[in-house]
């Protein structure tokens, strides 16, 4: 992930990073991932050990900046970790809180839609991250894990918007590992997941599983989507050039081998992985999480991310 940072970074034409740091787990990861990869004289990119990201110390710290951009409802808990996390690592960090953003937007809509209002806050945060890198020069690093990204869970334009990604290939389980052996401060590693677009808010009330299920669900997917890819187009190919069937006989094939009617040119590929996960999933957890995956709409147009390491 360092590697992919100061490589990406430099292709980009920038030497300094600007990272947001609610105080989360995920921006957590990313500012000491850009701290490590911009900050720092490290021994070795492809053999760091505990002690020497404990104890690296900053000798370029200009080259980052977190940016600490609370709202009216953000927690005091979440910017004392952000906080909390800058002092332990020695990274610069800047307050431009987006308050008075959020209170106009109050005045003139009202407070009453939670998830609008915390949409809104996201895309204030992204706009003044991107005000920070027209003047200081600085390309802006990316938040969003795996999970985030295959669900849609996230805000377009907002926290979604970002130059670079280097968790993005990354599920949140592994973040938490992640963040464990980057010596996160615990405070960070143990409170629950919130993207704090509103007070009291939590992703898995939201999404309605735990970050565990959802991460073993979503490796099925990727999964049989695999098989997919790698088995069921290739025998396309193959029963159709041997019996020369057409597509409509291909998809009656299909659909007598996996069980699943009314397929389409359209939908046959999600049809058949939501089949094959009733092998493994209850119904109304194939239902809900599928149908994210479907009509996520990060996924037409995703920021490069990093995704083997």
């Amino acid at each position: 992930m360092i590697k992919f940072l100061k490589k990406e970074v430099a292709a980009a034409g920038f030497e300094r990073v600007i990272v947001g740091l609610s105080g989360g787990i995920d921006s957590a990861v990313v500012a000491t991932l850009c701290h490590l990869s911009f900050c720092v004289d490290i021994l070795s990119e492809d053999s760091m050990d505990l002690l020497e990201i404990k104890n690296a110390k900053s000798s370029k710290k200009s080259n980052l900046k977190a940016l600490l951009m609370p709202s009216l409802t953000s927690s005091k808990e979440s910017i004392n970790d952000a906080l909390k996390l800058c002092e332990k690592f020695d990274i610069e960090y800047e307050i431009a809180d987006i308050k008075d953003f959020d209170r106009i937007y109050c005045e003139k809509y009202g407070a009453t839609n939670k998830v609008a209002r915390g949409n809104f806050c996201a895309r204030m945060r992204m706009a003044t991250l991107y005000d920070f890198s027209q003047k200081e020069k600085r390309l802006v690093i990316g938040t969003s894990n795996k999970s985030e990204l295959m669900l849609g869970y996230g805000t377009l334009f907002g926290d979604l918007a970002c130059a670079l990604n280097p968790i993005g290939g990354l599920y949140k389980s592994q973040i938490f590992e992640l963040a464990k052996f980057l010596h996160l401060p615990d405070s960070i590693i143990e409170k629950k997941p919130s993207a704090d677009l509103y007070e009291g808010q939590s992703d898995e009330a939201e999404i309605g599983y735990t970050y565990q299920e959802i991460d073993t669900f979503l490796e099925k997917y990727c999964e049989y989507a695999k098989f997919w890819d790698n088995f069921i187009k290739q025998k396309e190919l193959e029963i159709r050039a041997k019996k020369n069937k057409t597509r409509e006989e291909f998809l009656a094939y299909l659909s007598k081998k996996f069980d699943v009617q009314d397929l389409n040119e359209n939908n046959k590929k999600e049809k058949i992985i939501e089949k094959l996960l009733t092998k493994d999933f209850p119904t109304e957890m194939i239902k809900a999480l599928a149908h994210r995956i479907k009509t996520n709409a990060f996924k037409a147009n995703p920021t490069k991310i990093l995704r083997k390491i």
